[in-house]
């Protein structure tokens, strides 16, 4: 069968559905006049009458009903499947490489991911867990996450969690028999769990903020980790005081295992925002991980 019989079947299972050429016509984007010809054309051409024509509209005959019952489901079936062709055209795929923070991975990223990603099979996603700042375009990151919006002019920011109090704490064994700390400066005398970071090899300092005065303390202890958990779970075994995200410690806080202490000087920074190069078009799959990552309060 020549590829105008597709195009004449289908103009007929068109005006068969309507029971009207005008309605049909208008679906198909073709004249009155013209769709009516081509009907016409298939009768003749197959030596029998498909419609029924009358001043209240067209029903098809007994051959007709026929030939539409067979056909229908057949184009049906092609029209789906040219229309699953552009699905997978449209469909989300690829890898999104995101730096970050452990805790951010696991406080902010990893929990909206779990649902996410189930939903688009095509995208991947992998995150690297570093203390440092990157450049992530040069280390073939597609996006970074860091606290605050402060990026360069290249760079979009998105917000993707509240903002984070710090909070120095330690278990009830480490103060048995020691004085809490008063001010920044008593660090000094006390035993504290260091965050050594990527950038520059350095251990990372304290910072401290209580109405206008800010101050950075430098710690000293015995165990030095590059992985807040880690931190986390050396404090709640006594092994010296911690500087971590009020969120993470917050459980340990309610059960009494970690006791806080310089509240007053414990300072809140903005939430975690994702970075990305400022692209004229990202993809659809960068477009949709975005959204669901935004922050919404």
């Amino acid at each position: 069968m020549s590829r105008d019989s597709f195009s004449d079947l289908l103009a007929f299972i068109t005006v068969a559905r309507a029971r009207s050429f005008t309605r049909a016509a208008a679906r198909l984007r073709v004249t009155q006049p013209a769709l009516s010809y081509t009907v016409r054309a298939l009768e003749e051409k197959l030596g029998v009458r498909l419609l029924t024509r009358s001043t209240r509209g067209v029903s098809p005959t007994e051959a007709g009903q026929r030939l539409l019952d067979r056909l229908a489901p057949e184009f049906d079936g092609i029209e789906a499947g040219i229309r699953s062709l552009g699905e997978l055209r449209d469909a989300p795929m690829g890898t999104i490489r995101i730096t970050a923070i452990d805790y951010a991975i696991r406080s902010t990223l990893w929990p909206k991911l779990a649902s996410f990603l189930p939903a688009y099979p095509g995208i991947r996603v992998e995150l690297s867990n570093e203390y440092e700042s990157v450049d992530i375009a040069a280390r073939g990151y597609d996006a970074g996450v860091r606290f605050g919006q402060e990026l360069a002019q290249d760079m979009i920011s998105v917000r993707i969690g509240p903002d984070v109090r710090n909070r120095v704490v330690g278990s009830k064994s480490y103060f048995a028999g020691r004085r809490r700390p008063d001010t920044p400066r008593d660090l000094a005398g006390h035993t504290c769990i260091n965050l050594r970071t990527s950038t520059h090899g350095g251990l990372y300092e304290w910072e401290f903020i209580k109405g206008k005065r800010a101050m950075n303390a430098r710690v000293d202890g015995t165990v030095i980790f590059n992985n807040a958990y880690d931190i986390l779970e050396a404090a709640r075994a006594g092994f010296g005081l911690a500087y971590l995200p009020e969120d993470m410690v917050r459980p340990h806080l309610s059960e009494g295992q970690l006791l806080s202490v310089l509240e007053d000087w414990c300072p809140v920074w903005p939430g975690l925002h994702l970075y990305y190069p400022n692209r004229r078009q990202p993809s659809r799959a960068m477009t949709l991980l975005v959204d669901a990552l935004r922050y919404r309060p």
